[in-house]
């Protein structure tokens, strides 16, 4: 919808006008919101819901009040360092120091590196980290790029398949159109069974942002580098940056966005520890940073 085959400015500006009619009538249809869903719910998050719904205005609004019902009770913005630290300790996601050539936060994902079992604290680990993402997103910028590296990688140690099921349906549904792109890196071929199946819970524009990079293959390895410079990616991805996770230095860092965090939300820490006893909630949704938030 709104693309048409002439790239005329009178064309562009028609596009931009229904755009944001849409964006308003997705305003009214959701009726009145308060504290944080009206927090939420920028025109830039209202345009993403309908962009992830070939802006179809009643299949975006299903999909936004489900994502406000969803953080209402799992409540992702509450979620601080210290209650998931733990499964950070061997990196095996985190925020990188680097961004890709487009300004967008990159998080590496280390599978490899499972270090914990409970399939819960994992998800929430994982949904901080996506909301970290987002707060950290250069102004003007909304999404973030995935960097998969399968060193370590077996069926012993992967989630389960429900696991990667609910992380899936997160990221589609709660955080829609933040990713740009995930590379993935040298996967084992014994992980084609396990993409077999997980493939078939991505919706086809997630799926067309999922790709798979090998060393031998040129073209997967040109496409990854059209996205990074080859300083700043990592030897484990063919780059020639050296990775060295430091969890007590990364923990830092992480303790003081969860201050700016609060700052956003409109608590401080001390109401944070008092609300937020409930370690084993479901799955992910995302940041929210000093620069209005965005589901």
């Amino acid at each position: 919808m709104f693309h048409r085959g002439g790239n005329s400015n009178e064309d562009q500006g028609d596009d931009s006008l229904q755009q944001e009619s849409k964006v308003n009538e997705l305003r009214n249809a959701i009726g009145p919101i308060t504290g944080r869903s009206l927090q939420c719910c920028t025109d830039a998050c209202l345009r993403r819901y309908l962009e992830a719904r070939s802006w179809n205005l009643d299949k975006a609004k299903k999909m936004l009040e489900e994502t406000l019902k969803w953080r209402s009770t799992y409540k992702p913005e509450e979620i601080r360092w210290h209650e998931v630290a733990i499964e950070g300790e061997t990196g095996k996601v985190y925020r990188a120091n680097f961004h890709d050539r487009r300004g967008r936060t990159v998080l590496i994902l280390r599978p490899g590196k499972q270090n914990t079992k409970s399939i819960n604290n994992q998800l929430r680990h994982l949904v901080y980290l996506i909301e970290n993402a987002i707060l950290n997103l250069p102004e003007g910028q909304e999404q973030m790029a995935w960097l998969i590296d399968f060193n370590g990688w077996s069926i012993s140690n992967s989630v389960p398949v429900k696991a990667a099921r609910d992380t899936i349906n997160i990221l589609q549904n709660h955080y829609p159109e933040r990713l740009a792109i995930a590379f993935l890196y040298n996967p084992p071929r014994i992980f084609e069974a396990f993409w077999k199946i997980v493939k078939y819970f991505l919706d086809a524009k997630t799926f067309k942002k999922v790709k798979f990079v090998y060393p031998k293959n040129v073209d997967s390895v040109e496409l990854m580098r059209s996205y990074f410079d080859d300083e700043n990616l990592p030897t484990e991805f063919g780059g020639k940056a050296i990775l060295e996770y430091d969890h007590e230095e990364f923990s830092r860092l992480m303790v003081q966005d969860d201050v700016k965090s609060a700052s956003f939300w409109g608590f401080d820490n001390k109401h944070q520890e008092a609300t937020n006893g409930h370690h084993d909630a479901e799955v992910a949704p995302e940041p929210i940073g000093l620069v209005p938030p965005a589901i």
